[in-house]
């Protein structure tokens, strides 16, 4: 059955301000977990999860993402290294801090012959925290939230795959919620459901609270998240904003589309630039610090037709293949 963490504590729509400060809703310094027989899942992990961020944990399957994530939440106790959640250093912030936190871990399990609306309750009921007497506005505010009022009374065994992750996000945000943890939520999932719960999870962040998205789809990271951690044999490889990766990652390369392509390799290095690689119809090199402009310049004085010219910067995909040494799969 999936892990759901948190306990709502108090009945609102948007989640409450935290106690404590900090620019960052998790912190880890050197986590790391070895399991029985010397297996080491995560070694000496460092993450900083800024707040008000959909933050995309990247990785191969059995990178160590998931039980880093079963770290955060308490769930599995790490070796060594230390950790905190909304500023408050963990194991012994769990009790103030998970009842801010929502969390889906390893898929969602309901009650077939139940509506999501009944399995809702029985969530609901289990919180030791859950005033009964609001129950019924938390769960159809909760139902509300992931679109599923109008199929609030469907049993779950009719949902659809969209809707079946739709209904454990649902689960996770039984309550105000700062920090929302989610391991694989698309995993299985069509591309209609795919597109659905990564439309849902756009919107929860752009009401404030921090998305925690584990995932080893590169497309679905690309499209959602703004700052990345990528997870190579329980690693941690490289982190921080999309954008600033993309700048880090493989140097520019000049990209010529031409039918004189010997011509063309020829002239590029002539003129100093390495890397020269013909193709088939295109020619490719090294930007270095010559401006791109006089570089087609003088192809075009030395009487090679071109085509196209452009400057081509690395992909995501290229980059993350770099750090990792394996590739993702990119499908979203």
């Amino acid at each position: 059955m999936g892990t759901r963490a948190g306990a709502p504590r108090q009945d609102a729509a948007a989640p409450p301000p935290s106690p404590e400060g900090g620019a960052h809703a998790v912190v880890t310094t050197g986590l790391t977990k070895r399991f029985r027989g010397g297996q080491l899942a995560v070694d000496g992990v460092g993450l900083a999860v800024p707040r008000g961020s959909v933050y995309g944990f990247l990785g191969p399957n059995g990178s160590g993402k998931t039980t880093t994530i079963r770290m955060l939440l308490g769930l599995v106790t790490p070796t060594s290294g230390s950790w905190s959640l909304l500023g408050a250093p963990m194991p012994g912030g769990l009790a103030r801090t998970l009842p801010r936190v929502g969390a889906l871990v390893e898929g969602p399990a309901f009650y077939p012959y139940l509506s999501g609306e009944a399995n809702l309750r029985r969530f609901d009921a289990a919180d030791p925290g859950a005033d009964p007497r609001t129950a019924r506005a938390r769960i159809g505010a909760a139902l509300d939230r992931v679109g599923l009022t109008a199929a609030a009374g469907k049993r779950y065994r009719a949902y659809s795959l969209g809707m079946r992750q739709r209904l454990a996000i649902a689960a996770a945000l039984l309550g105000p919620r700062e920090l929302l943890v989610l391991d694989e939520p698309t995993n299985g999932l069509d591309p209609q459901g795919t597109r659905e719960v990564r439309a849902l999870i756009k919107e929860i962040a752009g009401d404030g609270t921090t998305v925690f998205v584990s995932s080893h789809l590169l497309g679905e990271v690309e499209q959602m998240c703004g700052h990345v951690g990528v997870m190579r044999a329980g690693r941690l490889v490289a982190q921080g904003p999309v954008a600033a990766l993309r700048e880090a990652g493989a140097a520019p390369r000049l990209r010529v589309e031409t039918p004189d392509v010997a011509a063309a390799a020829a002239a590029l290095s002539r003129a100093g630039l390495d890397g020269v690689r013909p193709g088939d119809g295109e020619v490719t090199a090294h930007a270095g610090e010559q401006p791109p402009e006089r570089i087609c310049a003088l192809l075009v004085g030395e009487g090679v037709a071109v085509r196209g010219f452009g400057v081509v910067r690395p992909t995501l995909e290229e980059i993350f293949v770099g750090l990792t040494g394996e590739g993702f799969d990119v499908e979203a």
